[in-house]
């Protein structure tokens, strides 16, 4: 959330160009692309072999190698892209990193290699951009369809119809994780192969009954793993056109002929892939026979695609976060007409000391927009500290569009809504963010604190100032005197905030 700068105007929508960079565990990949009016008109694309997911060891620490492997491919994606203005750029990490306990410690470099924000983003976010990417890359019809996608340490399933996912889930089995475990000395035999698939299976079976009986037309692969075995079946006389059980079993047996990944030497597999090709296939074969797949087709279209359109939409004002917030909001059957209140008065208090304050960005508008929608998320819950509730809800839920530290602070947001100041859970997010996000709560909190009474009754033309960590509120004449209950509000709000280091003052015209 890069809230620090006071722009006058948004420098993304005057973007020529608009790129997105993929982190995946096993390879790292960058399109780049011209928006138009038809979509997208993608020009460039890089793809580097990174096995970030190789790197890291049994405390689920990054090594020194993997780190300066993928530091080194960044830099050079960064060379393409660092002169795009900040937005037109959306990267994202995935499976690897969501289980990396030093991932923010290797963001910040890998931020600064890139030139560009980098975001990880959970598993279901994941998956929504998954199905996005493929939904535009072929052709739309009436068909549900079901997608997956091999990454390198997690694959993902997604059934849905048109542009729109129904079910999605991520489960921790990939090419390269399986590689690992079952041919980590790189020998292929029938049995290891078996457990392998047996392994896919059983990480399947929690929800291969659901899927099965909301049922598909069309299964679609669309990771680099299903492509190269479309392509190895195709061009081996093994298919006459996409994946098929029969021509997988073809394959197995030559991988087993083959006996070492090393002597694996295939028409249409890349030495690099071809590291990773027992891992794919087991997960592969297992989905096949855990989900009764008899054919599936290879897509273009994956992650790195749907980051462009979701990209898109957000420059266009179709924000799928908002839409989530408001899901979300509906769902918790929050007050929407106070929802609206506090929303409207917190950009108002927002334009007041955008300035002085740094909070001016876009990223600041929406993040405080959406923290009033849902800030009483938790009173369908407990009214007692329904703030708390509100958190832990935003916190664990899967919200699409958001990564996972939008997330985290717009559960923080909540938590610090009412009564104490939470500053040490401000601590907990990155850096960077701290400052402005702790300037966020305390707009949010004097939002809601002049909108306790719940009316639509308009509030007077009040002002607000800020220079540091001093507020000074300004009533007309008179108002507060004539409302006795929002001057006591703001008397115990006030020392709320002297408590978080802040001073509020009160002035009358």
């Amino acid at each position: 959330m890069a809230v620090d700068a006071a722009p006058t105007h948004d420098p993304v929508n005057e973007a020529d160009e608009i790129a997105a960079v993929d982190l995946g565990s096993n390879s790292f990949h960058m399109i780049i692309a011209r928006p138009d009016e038809s979509g997208l008109r993608t020009h460039d694309r890089l793809r580097e072999s990174v096995r970030l997911a190789a790197g890291l060891d049994a405390e689920k620490r990054l090594s020194a190698d993997a780190r300066a492997r993928a530091l080194a491919c960044l830099e050079r994606f960064g060379q393409r892209v660092r002169e795009l203005p900040e937005g037109a750029v959306r990267a994202v990490g995935t499976n690897t990193l969501r289980q990396s306990r030093d991932s923010r410690a290797f963001l910040r470099e890998a931020e600064q290699a890139l030139g560009h924000p980098i975001q990880i983003v959970s598993g279901y976010e994941e998956a929504r951009l998954i199905y996005l990417g493929v939904a535009h890359s072929i052709a739309d019809d009436e068909d549900r369809r079901l997608v997956m996608d091999i990454g390198g340490g997690s694959t993902e399933f997604i059934i849905g119809e048109h542009f729109v996912p129904r079910e999605m889930e991520s489960l921790h089995m990939g090419c390269v994780s399986t590689t690992q475990r079952f041919f980590s000395d790189g020998v292929i035999t029938d049995k290891r192969l078996r457990q392998a698939e047996i392994a896919a299976r059983r990480e399947l079976e929690p929800i291969a009954d659901r899927y099965r009986r909301l049922g598909w037309e069309r299964a679609i692969g669309a990771s680099g793993t299903i492509r190269a075995i479309e392509r190895c079946l195709r061009e081996n006389g093994w298919t006459a056109g996409g994946i098929d059980p029969k021509g997988l079993q073809k394959l197995r047996r030559a991988l087993v002929k083959a006996g070492d990944i090393k002597r694996l030497k295939l028409d249409g597999v890349n030495a690099s892939r071809a590291e990773v090709l027992p891992g794919g296939l087991a997960v592969l074969l297992g989905a096949f026979q855990q989900l009764g797949l008899e054919q599936m087709e290879a897509a273009d279209g994956a992650l790195r695609e749907g980051l462009l359109f979701d990209l898109i939409g957000r420059i266009r004002h179709a924000d799928v976060r908002t839409a989530s917030v408001r899901a979300m909001a509906e769902r918790y059957h929050v007050d929407q007409d106070q929802a609206r209140r506090v929303a409207t008065l917190a950009d108002s208090l927002r334009g007041e000391v955008a300035t002085d304050w740094g909070l001016a960005t876009p990223a600041a508008r929406d993040t405080l927009q959406w923290a009033a929608w849902v800030h009483e998320i938790g009173l369908d819950i407990s009214h007692s500290q329904y703030h708390k509730h509100g958190e832990y809800i935003v916190r664990h839920s899967d919200l699409a569009g958001f990564a996972r530290e939008e997330q985290q602070l717009l559960a923080t947001l909540i938590r610090a809504h009412r009564r104490k100041f939470p500053r040490n859970a401000f601590r907990e997010l990155p850096e960077d963010w701290q400052t402005a996000s702790v300037r966020l709560a305390v707009l949010l909190r004097l939002a809601v604190t002049l909108q306790r009474a719940r009316s639509d009754e308009p509030l007077p033309a009040l002002t607000l100032k800020a220079a540091g960590r001093k507020l000074t509120v300004r009533f007309p004449a008179g108002w507060l005197d004539d409302n006795p209950l929002v001057e006591a509000d703001l008397s115990e709000e006030a020392g709320f905030l002297e408590a978080a280091g802040f001073r509020l003052r009160i002035n009358r015209d």
